[in-house]
């Protein structure tokens, strides 16, 4: 008995890195899973059947069933034919991982309209128009799980991923809406920033020793390692977490903090901006969160 038996699964980008690990993780553990992949580039480009199809191939190979799935989630025709297949195939749909992504990373004074629009149509569009399909669904059943892969490059920082830390950090405000929206239909969504060697994290320039060193260690953390937890929170063993953000590094699972009030001042009279200044500010000053970035918060190599 695995901890998805009878569920039907639906994992976005699941033809390669963290979402290949998750589709076959899913399937271990019982689930019958819809593997959707367009195949293309990082930058969102070209596209093939064969990632999709090789990793369904597995699946069956092991004895599990899948089917693949090589529909956009950028597009909202497209996406509905993501959920419909899991409907059409295996008769039903229990959860949903929106894991699709791309990367065009450009410094943000350089960064062009096309940059924008290409990832976050892909990646908080995409969570969207997949979760809306899927909520149909889960909403007349009175059950169903969602989790949105997020990142702590929107988390806690990053330079040159505008587009990217934006589509990211705004999955987590959609999760959290879904979460409270849905809650009366027993519908859970939670977010996981992954981490682990995956063609993005490949992808990223290694033009000093300190780079070249991070990079290394990344190589280490293998992208299913993420798989764990996502299949999880996707069981009924998760029924009481919902709204929540979740990390995974290597070996080690964290619980994110999220945005509440962390220092007030009062002033009866009001306030002007000479006053804000002159007791405002130095009250908040020791609050002030720091211009960190994932390095800064996670200085130590991954356990």
């Amino acid at each position: 008995m695995g901890m998805m038996d009878g569920k039907v699964v639906v994992v976005t980008g699941a033809g390669r890195g963290v979402g290949r690990g998750v589709a076959l993780l899913m399937a271990a553990e019982g689930a019958q899973v819809v593997v959707n992949d367009i195949g293309a580039a990082l930058d969102g480009s070209g596209g093939e059947q064969t990632p999709a199809q090789e990793v369904v191939n597995e699946i069956e190979a092991a004895g599990g069933a899948a089917v693949a799935s090589y529909d956009s989630v950028a597009e909202w025709n497209s996406a509905e034919k993501i959920v419909q297949c899991a409907l059409d195939t295996f008769g039903r749909i229990d959860a949903v991982v929106n894991n699709a992504g791309i990367l065009r990373d450009v410094i943000f004074h350089k960064m062009s309209e096309s940059d924008w629009d290409a990832v976050v149509n892909v990646m908080l569009k995409g969570a969207f128009n997949v979760s809306r399909h899927a909520a149909n669904h889960f909403r007349k059943q009175e059950a169903g799980a969602f989790v949105h892969m997020t990142s702590t490059a929107g988390l806690i920082g990053a330079i040159g991923q505008a587009n990217y830390a934006a589509a990211k950090l705004g999955i987590v405000g959609l999760s959290n809406t879904i979460a409270r929206d849905m809650e009366k239909y027993r519908v859970r969504s939670n977010c996981l920033a992954p981490s682990g060697w995956t063609r993005m994290i490949a992808s990223i320039p290694t033009d000093n020793p300190a780079q070249q060193k991070r990079v290394a260690q990344r190589m280490t953390v293998k992208a299913e390692m993420n798989a764990p937890l996502t299949v999880f929170l996707c069981s009924d063993a998760a029924a009481e977490v919902s709204g929540q953000v979740f990390a995974v590094r290597k070996n080690e699972l964290f619980l994110f903090s999220q945005h509440r009030p962390v220092r007030s001042v009062h002033r009866g009279e009001g306030w002007t901006p000479a006053t804000i200044a002159e007791h405002a500010l130095p009250s908040f000053r020791p609050s002030l969160t720091p211009l960190e970035r994932t390095v800064n918060v996670f200085p130590y190599d991954a356990i």
